[in-house]
């Protein structure tokens, strides 16, 4: 059982990736940031906890957020179900599939065959487009090779895992709007909510709050780890490259607000996107500070990230109130 027309090329993000296939296969072609930014995806969250080996920074919003946001604002059916049993969670995506629907899923990549770098990540999102006896046909991001296959047996793994981001075997579809999409006034209105959440966040590792936060941990990371050679530059690596906390989202959302430009006549929007292309290759100068932390153990390289961080703070709350003032018509 093989569904044509499912494909979203050269995607960063997983879930927006997830996101565009679903979307193409309706009809509804968006670029991944402009699904990125209408999803009010852009945000930071230092987390760390005692059951946590290591810390985790994170550049966007929560998992599925992105999704049920952008459904929302465009006027998206989106039929989202969850179930703790294996054989209900097959049942739901097999009854989609038949009935000519791909399906988004949440599941932890670590299980999946065609990972190379097998880490532990709960809220990754692939879109499944078909099956057969033994496998299962999937959309990934570019960087896991696009269009992939792994075992059904590995696939039931990965949505069934349980830990920090996972979710309960969580599938869904989407529907495109009966009426006529109103990207104008979505573009505003997304703006202005993801602005608000960044800048009033409810505790202070959230939002440019988090990023301060993170400078003042970030010096302390040698001594947090156990093999600072291995950590650092994982860590480093999942933040330019899979985007949990580094350049990718930035650079992704600048991009957004250039799209959103052509669209919507705002000086704020031009001057918002300004901002984010000077703050984005901050993000990546964090990246390479921390591995070479972990690649020389000299704290001074994360003496320098803590600064660059301090600095990103500020310039990323500037921005946010520029964009808070956007136009509402």
């Amino acid at each position: 059982m093989i569904i044509e027309n499912v494909a979203f090329r050269a995607g960063r993000h997983c879930e927006t990736t997830t996101l565009g296939a679903l979307l193409h296969h309706e009809g509804i072609d968006l670029s991944e940031p402009m699904l990125f930014g209408l999803g009010e995806g852009l945000g930071f969250v230092y987390w760390d906890a005692k059951s946590m080996d290591f810390p985790f920074l994170g550049g966007r919003t929560k998992p599925a957020t992105i999704t049920r946001t952008v459904a929302d604002r465009l006027g998206l059916t989106l039929h989202i179900q969850e179930t703790a049993s294996t054989r209900r969670a097959w049942q739901n995506v097999a009854a989609a599939l038949d009935a000519g629907h791909p399906v988004g899923l949440q599941l932890d990549s670590y299980h999946l065959d065609y990972f190379t770098t097998r880490v532990r990540f709960g809220g990754h999102f692939v879109a499944m487009f078909g099956y057969d006896d033994t496998q299962a046909y999937l959309i990934d991001t570019a960087q896991q090779g696009g269009a992939v296959t792994t075992t059904l047996t590995s696939l039931e793994r990965a949505r069934n895992e349980r830990g920090p981001m996972t979710a309960r075997n969580l599938s869904y579809t989407i529907a495109r709007p009966t009426g006529r999409l109103d990207l104008g006034g979505a573009i505003r209105a997304a703006i202005r909510s993801n602005a608000h959440a960044f800048l009033t966040p409810p505790i202070a590792n959230l939002g440019y709050r988090g990023i301060d936060k993170a400078a003042r941990q970030v010096p302390r990371w040698l001594d947090r780890c156990s093999d600072p050679s291995r950590d650092l530059p994982l860590a480093a690596a999942l933040m330019e490259r899979g985007g949990t906390g580094g350049a990718l989202f930035r650079n992704m959302y600048r991009d957004f607000l250039a799209e959103c430009a052509t669209v919507v006549d705002d000086d704020n929007l031009r001057l918002g996107h300004q901002l984010y292309g000077q703050i984005a290759p901050l993000w990546t100068e964090v990246s390479r500070q921390i591995t070479a932390a972990g690649e020389t153990g000299d704290a001074d390289h994360l003496t320098r990230a803590s600064a660059f961080l301090t600095e990103l703070a500020d310039r990323e709350r500037h921005a946010m109130q520029i964009l808070a003032n956007s136009r509402t018509d």
